[in-house]
């Protein structure tokens, strides 16, 4: 054979000279239809590129060029299925029980990591015809395999489950996240814990973080269900011994564990005095325990369930006694993980204006929307959330401040009035606690009040209880641990860092442990069975600065300061982080709104409002459960 070039390397050799001596004066033609050449448009799509002179160089390679199929590995696939609908080529069967599948081996070992393994290493599997799986369903190993080659799986509440473990087997982690993802959709409170069950033997850590974050929040639906009572003891207290459970009270954890042992009385009320240990009895009220605890006959004829009881009633009979109680017992529930909807409730413009307008932040979308408006004009306005709905209490109209009360209901979307206050209160704190709302101090429009007024949402009806023990206008409230704290404020001459909480048990203030700055303006919330503090101004500056109240060490400490220094900021606690929402930095009303993470001790921002001004009262409005 000649070894001297071909005609057609020749020419190709030929053309590159020539590429080079016309690279001064003309763009390369290719083809009589020519006009270009082949290149990428930057997104991995073939299209014909004009070349110009710059770009042919004589530094610049053009002996070769690449070619881009668009599309070819997207057609071959459902070729390949078709030749295995026809039986051909396949070179390996898959076995369950009476079911055979045929299939490709370089097919699935390209698209299932457990083939990778099996097919690619020196394992027997890799050379017989016929293989036998034992871990997998046939329907489940079917759809696998149909996967492997169309990269599509119908999920449904019939094969979930056996897809799930077929993906976990197979190690298909997509597929098996999907599965998961589906389950959480799914979840209700009749179902949830066996989804939690099913999540655990498979160890797929999201979906049992999911699942216990549903049973924390809908615990009093899901201790009503008959998964609940089918509980083992252990897999019982394991429940009911979490802080995260979101219960009105403590009555609701007692009713359940008296459902599960009931259920099967026989050989279950000898675990009564091992469960009434973990139901933190001391946060009951005397009433509960002396109506509802001590003549259940279970307890009565129980020396060890006495012996609890008589502690928690000693818990309220002698306070002076309280430290001796173990803290398990005593450590008040905190569900942090509330998926909802804030609400920026009236509030100012920019200009300074009292407005009646609402506007609704939705985590899923991160957008600010229009709610329905108030009937009144209100900035400085107090606001709680309890029992799916949300109140605004008092405020200042721009004329004068309000004792009036509105009431939203999400279900109907409109505004309702409730029974007004005894006294006009703006500038007011607030904060809801068990079958209550607490509404405290404030500025009447000649001074700032100590008095304490409460409602009943159940009878829109007010009752006074003590006063704090100094005047607080512009202070921070929240509920923590069953008490009412009320921080920071001015009585009109001084501004605060004092703290002092409410005991309902005793209608009793006590001073506790002074923050580490003096605030009034301040926005507060609670996250994590601990009390924040953000913002304000104490006097000579506008602050940024926020600190953290822990009740278990009776101390304050400073984390992370805001990107912007608010008072008149709104602070809310929602889907386990802090929402600071406007304020005033000294020179303007802020519709900004930042976000702190207790995980990553930052704060960022997220989306502003986009009608109002600052100076708002929020609160969250629970949502179905989402992830």
């Amino acid at each position: 054979m000649s070894s001297s070039p071909s005609r057609l390397e020749e020419g190709i050799r030929l053309l590159g000279t020539v590429q080079r001596c016309e690279s001064g004066r003309k763009s390369f033609s290719a083809g009589a239809g020519g006009g270009g050449t082949f290149g990428s448009n930057g997104s991995g799509q073939s299209k014909m590129i004009e070349m110009q002179p710059a770009e042919l160089s004589e530094t610049e390679d053009n002996s070769y060029m690449y070619f881009r199929q668009e599309g070819l590995f997207a057609n071959s696939f459902p070729k390949m299925k078709e030749i295995r609908r026809m039986g051909k080529l396949c070179d390996v069967t898959l076995k369950v029980d009476s079911h055979s599948f045929s299939a490709h081996r370089i097919v699935l070992a390209a698209t299932i990591p457990y083939f990778y393994a099996m097919f690619t290493h020196n394992m027997a599997e890799s050379r017989i015809k016929e293989i036998t799986m034992k871990e997998i369903e046939p329907m489940a190993l079917e759809s696998l395999i149909n996967f492997a080659y169309s990269g599509l799986v119908k999920i449904d509440t019939q094969n979930v489950q056996s897809l799930m473990v077929g993906a976990s087997f197979l190690q298909l982690n997509e597929v098996r996240d999907a599965c998961a993802k589906f389950l959480k959709r799914k979840f209700h409170p009749q179902n949830v814990l066996g989804i939690r069950q099913f999540a655990d033997t498979l160890g797929c850590s999201k979906l049992i973080v999911s699942a216990d974050r549903y049973i924390h929040q809908h615990f009093s639906k899901v201790a009503t269900g008959d998964e609940f009572v089918a509980l083992s003891y252990s897999e019982l207290i394991d429940v009911i011994g979490r802080d995260e459970l979101n219960v009105k009270s403590e009555e609701c954890i007692f009713e359940a564990c008296m459902r599960w042992v009931k259920h099967d009385q026989d050989t279950r009320s000898e675990y009564l005095p091992l469960i009434l240990a973990s139901i933190r009895l001391p946060l009951l009220s005397p009433q509960f325990l002396a109506d509802n605890v001590a003549t259940e006959e279970l307890i009565k004829t129980s020396h060890k369930c006495r012996d609890l009881l008589d502690e928690a009633r000693d818990f309220h009979l002698m306070p002076e006694r309280r430290a001796l109680v173990a803290t398990t017992r005593t450590r008040p529930r905190c569900f942090d993980f509330v998926v909802g909807q804030i609400f920026a409730v009236g509030g100012l413009t920019k200009n300074g204006e009292s407005v009646s307008t609402v506007e609704i932040y939705n985590p899923a979308t991160k957008e600010w929307s229009m709610g329905e408006a108030m009937t009144m004009l209100r900035s400085r306005v107090g606001v709680a959330v309890t029992n799916g709905k949300l109140y605004a209490f008092g405020g200042f109209n721009g004329t004068e401040r309000l004792s009036t009360v509105e009431i939203y209901d999400p279900r109907q979307h409109r505004w309702s009035q409730g029974t007004a206050m005894r006294c006009k209160r703006s500038a007011v704190g607030v904060a809801a606690l068990e079958d209550f709302v607490y509404v405290c101090g404030g500025y009447d429009g000649v001074t700032s009040l100590s008095t304490v007024e409460r409602y009943c949402p159940k009878t829109d009806t007010w009752s006074t209880v003590a006063p704090m023990m100094k005047y607080r206008s512009a202070g921070g409230v929240a509920a923590l641990g069953g008490y009412v704290y009320a921080l920071g404020g001015h009585d009109g001459l001084s501004i605060f860092d004092t703290v002092e909480r409410y005991d309902p048990f005793t209608d009793t203030w006590t001073k506790v442990v002074s923050m580490l700055n003096r605030r009034c303006r301040l926005g507060v919330a609670t996250l994590g069975n601990k009390l924040y503090a953000c913002g304000g101004y104490d006097g000579n500056s506008f602050l940024r600065s926020v600190e953290v109240y822990d009740p278990v060490k009776n101390s304050w400490s400073l984390i992370a300061p805001m990107n912007v220094k608010r008072s008149r900021v709104a602070l809310a606690a929602n889907m386990g982080k802090l929402w600071a929402i406007g304020g005033y930095d000294g020179e303007s009303n802020l519709s900004t709104v930042e976000v702190y993470d207790p995980k990553n001790n930052t704060w960022t921002f997220v989306a502003p409002m986009k009608h109002h001004g600052g100076g708002v009262g929020c609160g969250v409005m629970p949502t179905p459960f989402q992830d």
